[in-house]
C-alpha cells in the first residue's frame, strides 16, 4: 500500500560451529517472516557460524560447511518470495572476509563485505578477517567460492554494494562496526540511492551500549534520509567473555519505528513496516543530500544491482507501521509536555523581539475561547521576560449577538487573574448600524451577518491599538489558516500572529501545559474551564439555553481530521489516496470511511480556494515543521486549481 514495506529482523537461536542447526533455526525464522508478510529478512553478523567461533575459522571444514549451508538455502528458497540477508565467512584469493550474502529466490546477488574490523577492547577480528577495503575484484565466480554446488555465475562483491528492487525500493548493507566509523559505508551507499540500509551485527552488550547503540542507529537513519534496520547477534553465542542482547530495531528518518526490549534476547523475530515514500519527500525537498552526491560522487558506487523476479514483492497493508492520529502532538506525556513547553517559549521569543523594535504595547481581542487565550497568555509571559507592567497588554472583549455568558465570563476572569489592562467593547450597536448602512436585513444570519461583526471587532482592535500606542496580536492559529476558516480582513490580520504555525489540536496543550508548569497560578481554574469550551466563533445567537449554537466541527469538520490532512499533505506531499488510507488505520476506531473522505473533499476545496487568504498574512514566528507563511516554507498562487486532488478523492 503506497510505498509501505515490512523488513524483518531474524534473531535465531545458534550454536557456535554447529552449522546444521543453525541453518535449521534460520529457516524457521524465514518461514515466519514469511507468515507475517515480510518482504525481506537479515540475520545477524556471521549467523551461519556463530560470530564468537574465534581460531575455528581458520578451519577449513567450517567454512567449507558454511559455504555448503548458503547453497543449500538458496536452492531450498528458490520459490521464497523473500529478500534474505545473512552473515558468514567467505574465502577469496587466500584472503577470509566478513561478509554479508544477499540472496533472492534462489540465486545470489551479491557478497557484501565488511569494512572496518574493530580490533580493540574485546575484539580482534583482523586476527582472522580482511577488511573489505582491500578486494581487488568487482566479482567473483560462485564456483571459486562455493564449488560445484550451484550453476556458476558471476556475483558481485565489494563493501560498496547497492541493490534495487525494482520499482520499490533500494537497499545496501554494512556491518557492525561499519555504523560506528566517523564516515561509514552506509554515507556512499545512501548517496548512491539505498533507502534502506541493513546493518548485520554482533555487538556485545555492555552497560550503557544499548542506549549509544539506539542512538547511532537513529542519527544515522536521520542523517542519511533512510531507514535503518540493525540486527544483532542473540544470546546464543559464546559468553566464554561476553553476553550478546539480540539488540534489533529499526529506524526512519531519525525516529525508531521498532526495537525489542528484553536486554538479553534470543530466539526471536521483529517485524515493521516502512513508509518510503517518507523518505523520498524528505530527499526530494533536503537538496543538500544531492548537494552532497555532488561534491562527493567520485566516492559513490555507480552501480546498483537489480534483483529479478521481484514482481511478486508486494507492498504491505501498513498495520506495523505506527500511524498517529494527532501527528502534531507527542503521544508520551512527558514529552508533549516538553514540546509544549518548548513551542510556548518560542512564541514568547518571536514576540519578545518584535516588542523590542516597535516598543509598543499590545492589544488582543479575547473571546474566551482557546485560540486568544493562548495569545494573551504567550503576551502576558513575555512582558514577565521583558519585566514590563502587565498593563502593557490591553485585553478587549466585544460581546456580539453570539456571545455566550461562559465565554464572556472566562475572557473577563481570565484578563481579570492575570492582572492586565481590560476594555469591553459591545459590538452590537455599531454591527446594527452597519447592517442598514449596506442594506442587510438583520433577521437573514447569513455569512455577511457573520462577517460584519468579525470586520468590527477587528477595526476595534486596530483604532484602539492606534490610540494606546501598541500593536494588535493575531489569535489565529495555523489549522484556520489552512482552510482559510478565518474572515478576510477581519480575524485574518493582525500586527504579528504568534499561533500562525500552531495547529488548533495543540493549542489546548499548549494551554494546558501552561496549567501543568503552573506559570499562571491565579488563572488555572479559568483555563481549565476555557479549554473544555467548545470551538466556536460564536457570530450566530446562542441556543435557548444559552449555550453556543454554533460549534465550527458541526459547519467545517473535526479538527483532528482536518490537521490530519493537513501533515501528511504539506510534510510529506502524500497523495489523497495514501493520505485516505492512512486516516482509516489513524482513526478506525472514530470515523468510518465515508466521514473520513467528506471532510478530505471539504479540506482540499477550501485549502486551494483560501490561499488568497495566506498570501497576506501577517508576521508569525515558525515553531514547527509545516508553516503556511507565502514569506516562509509555503508559496502557492492564490488561483491554483484543486481539480487534480479533488478528482483523486471522487474516485475513492
Amino acid at each position: 500500500m503506497f510505498d509501505f514495506y515490512r523488513v524483518s529482523a531474524g534473531v535465531p537461536d545458534l550454536r557456535v560451529a554447529d552449522i546444521p542447526y543453525n541453518m535449521e533455526q534460520i529457516r524457521s525464522k524465514i518461514e515466519e517472516a514469511k507468515h507475517q508478510g515480510a518482504c525481506l529478512i537479515a540475520f545477524p553478523e556471521l549467523a551461519v557460524t556463530g560470530y564468537t567461533c574465534g581460531d575455528l575459522f581458520f578451519q577449513h571444514a567450517l567454512i567449507d560447511a558454511s559455504n555448503n549451508a548458503i547453497c543449500t538455502l538458496a536452492k531450498d528458497t528458490r520459490d521464497t518470495n523473500l529478500i534474505i540477508t545473512l552473515g558468514a565467512p567467505v574465502h577469496v584469493n587466500n584472503q577470509l572476509f566478513n561478509a554479508a550474502i544477499t540472496m533472492y529466490k534462489g540465486k545470489i546477488y551479491g557478497i557484501s563485505l565488511k569494512t572496518f574490523l574493530p580490533n580493540y577492547n574485546e575484539f580482534y577480528e583482523k586476527r582472522w578477517f580482511s577488511s573489505g577495503e582491500v578486494i581487488n575484484m568487482e566479482e567473483v565466480s560462485s564456483n571459486d567460492i562455493f564449488g560445484d554446488a550451484i550453476c556458476e555465475y558471476k556475483i558481485p562483491i565489494g563493501n560498496n554494494l547497492a541493490f534495487e528492487v525494482p520499482g520499490k525500493f533500494k537497499m545496501a548493507v554494512e556491518i557492525c562496526e561499519d555504523v560506528w566509523a566517523p564516515l561509514s559505508p552506509s554515507t556512499w551507499m545512501a548517496l548512491a540511492g539505498a533507502e534502506l540500509i541493513i546493518n548485520i551485527s554482533a555487538s556485545n552488550e555492555t552497560i550503557g551500549k544499548r542506549e549509544f547503540r539506539r542512538d547511532i542507529v537513529k542519527n544515522k537513519s536521520a542523517q542519511l534520509n533512510c531507514a535503518y534496520l540493525y540486527v544483532s547477534a542473540g544470546s546464543g553465542e559464546s559468553t566464554t567473555d561476553l553476553v550478546f542482547s539480540g539488540h534489533s530495531l529499526v529506524a526512519e528518518n531519525g525516529k525508531i519505528l521498532k526495537e525489542n526490549s528484553n536486554i538479553a534476547d534470543n530466539d526471536f523475530i521483529l517485524s515493521c513496516d516502512i513508509d518510503f515514500g517518507r523518505i523520498r519527500s524528505d530527499r526530494t525537498k533536503g537538496k543538500t543530500f544531492f548537494d552532497t552526491y555532488k561534491a562527493y560522487g567520485m566516492f559513490v558506487p555507480q552501480k546498483c544491482i537489480p534483483l529479478q523476479k521481484t514482481s511478486d514483492i508486494q507492498s504491505s497493508d501498513a498495520t506495523l507501521y505506527s500511524i498517529s492520529a494527532h501527528p502534531f502532538i507527542p503521544s508520551n506525556e512527558s514529552k508533549r509536555q516538553e514540546r509544549c513547553k518548548a513551542i510556548f517559549e518560542m512564541q514568547v521569543a518571536g514576540l519578545r523581539k518584535r516588542l523590542s523594535v516597535t516598543g509598543s504595547k499590545m492589544v488582543i481581542g479575547v473571546s474566551g475561547g482557546m485560540d486568544s487565550t493562548l495569545s494573551l497568555l504567550v503576551a502576558a509571559q513575555t512582558l514577565r521576560k521583558m519585566n514590563r507592567p502587565m498593563s502593557d497588554l490591553i485585553g478587549i472583549t466585544m460581546p456580539a449577538f453570539g456571545t455566550t455568558d461562559r465565554t464572556y465570563q472566562n475572557a473577563l476572569k481570565l484578563m481579570d487573574t492575570l492582572g492586565i489592562s481590560v476594555a469591553t467593547i459591545p459590538i452590537k450597536e455599531a454591527c446594527t448600524l452597519h447592517y442598514r448602512d449596506i442594506g442587510h436585513d438583520i433577521s437573514i444570519k447569513d455569512v455577511t451577518f457573520e462577517n460584519v461583526q468579525a470586520r468590527e471587532r477587528t477595526q476595534v482592535l486596530m483604532d484602539y491599538a492606534n490610540r494606546m500606542n501598541a500593536i494588535v496580536v493575531g489569535t489565529g492559529d495555523l489549522s484556520e489558516l489552512a482552510l482559510g476558516w478565518c474572515t478576510y480582513n477581519a480575524d485574518q490580520m493582525s500586527m504579528y500572529g504568534v499561533n500562525a504555525s500552531i495547529p488548533k489540536t495543540l493549542v489546548r496543550w499548549l494551554i494546558d501545559s501552561v496549567v501543568k508548569y503552573n506559570l499562571f497560578p491565579d488563572s488555572s481554574d479559568v483555563l481549565k474551564d476555557i479549554i473544555d469550551t467548545p470551538i466556536s466563533p460564536e457570530l450566530l445567537p446562542p441556543d435557548e439555553n444559552g449555550k453556543i449554537a454554533q460549534k465550527t466541527e458541526d459547519v467545517v469538520g473535526p479538527y483532528e481530521l482536518h490537521d490530519f490532512y493537513l501533515y501528511y499533505m504539506m510534510r510529506f506531499g502524500y497523495t489523497p489516496s495514501k493520505i485516505f488510507a492512512m486516516a482509516q488505520i489513524a482513526f478506525c476506531d472514530k470515523y468510518d470511511k465515508d466521514t473520513i473522505l467528506k471532510w478530505m473533499k471539504v479540506f482540499y476545496r477550501r485549502f486551494f480556494t483560501q490561499q488568497f487568504k495566506r498570501s497576506c498574512m501577517p508576521d508569525g514566528v515558525k515553531v514547527g515543521s509545516i508553516c503556511l507563511s507565502p514569506r516562509g516554507d509555503f508559496r502557492m498562487p492564490s488561483d491554483a486549481v484543486s481539480k487534480i486532488w479533488l478528482s483523486e478523492l471522487d474516485k475513492l
